[in-house]
């Protein structure tokens, strides 16, 4: 059975999205979390006023595009279990392209996609911030209420 592994993105804008932020999170608890320089003159006023002010917090987040690459595909093979493919599960396209753009391609032939947002509970993503205290628009934060929103359907 794949691991799921949740993801969010922060970009610039609708138009043309540069990656801010980037959050995972494993179903087994493992978490990886980057931010990316920006062009501040990029961001709609919503990215300004709700997910700008969010960045700078964690230690040690802020990457270069290249450092990301090769950070984020060690994690990559840190959680993957032997034998096992990961399930890279977005809720929203331009987080897969933005991920499938730091890879430059190259995701690893283990990393399967899965577009999960008819899976993603709002009710419980929503419990997820509010229980926590956690903002919204901050790629870790909602990478986790993602997974903890996750719901499987019966087969």
């Amino acid at each position: 059975m794949p691991l799921k592994v949740f993801i969010d993105t922060e970009f610039t804008d609708f138009l043309d999205p540069q990656l801010i932020s980037i959050g995972l999170v494993a179903e087994t608890g493992e978490e990886f979390y980057a931010e990316l320089p920006y062009d501040a003159k990029a961001c709609s006023a919503f990215v300004k006023e709700a997910v700008l002010p969010l960045l700078g917090y964690a230690p040690d987040a802020e990457v270069t595009k290249d450092a990301l690459y090769a950070k984020m595909t060690q994690w990559l093979r840190m959680v993957k279990l032997t034998g096992d493919d990961i399930e890279i599960c977005y809720d929203y396209q331009t987080d897969w392209d933005l991920f499938y753009d730091i890879l430059a391609g190259r995701v690893p032939p283990w990393c399967k996609r899965r577009l999960v947002a008819d899976r993603i509970n709002e009710l419980l993503r929503y419990e997820y911030h509010q229980k926590n205290r956690l903002p919204e628009h901050h790629a870790l934060n909602d990478a986790r209420a993602n997974c903890y929103a996750f719901r499987e359907l019966p087969k």
